[in-house]
């Protein structure tokens, strides 16, 4: 059985207990990850981010303001999950989109061997280009 050499000897942790927690940290959303792994720190790392780090792997910020979420009340959220990411192209354009998806529909042909459920779209992006100006959309 192995044991974590970095630990004080009564609060050694086996291989399988340091995967256990790293299991259980992953199937946790941010928040009450900081906050499990926060836990575990104080628990087993006395309270050290670097060394909960070292042990279990986490990432030291994460383990530091999990550590400083209690203590001061504030629950940090960030706003990059709604601001990152671009948009998909057919949101800003949907009229564009829908007579882009009607035209490539006209030119789709199925599998020649049938074996499949693939369709395959014989359209070229010059030629959807010409569709859309014969519609009345102005491209550059």
């Amino acid at each position: 059985m192995m044991r974590v050499s970095s630990l004080p000897s009564d609060q050694a942790l086996t291989a399988e207990h340091i995967d256990d927690i790293k299991l259980a940290a992953l199937k946790m959303g941010r928040i009450d990850r900081r906050s499990f792994q926060a836990e575990m720190a104080v628990k087993s790392c006395e309270g050290k981010p670097r060394r909960a780090e070292a042990v279990f792997g986490f990432n030291r910020d994460t383990v530091a303001l999990g550590l400083h979420e209690p203590r001061t009340g504030i629950v940090c959220l960030n706003a990059k999950p709604a601001l990152s990411g671009r948009l998909l192209w057919e949101d800003p354009h949907r009229e564009v989109a829908t007579v882009l998806w009607e035209v490539a529909e006209a030119h789709t042909q199925q599998d020649p061997s049938f074996r499949g459920a693939l369709s395959y779209t014989r359209l070229t992006a010059a030629a959807a280009l010409q569709a859309l100006k014969e519609r009345g959309f102005a491209m550059p």
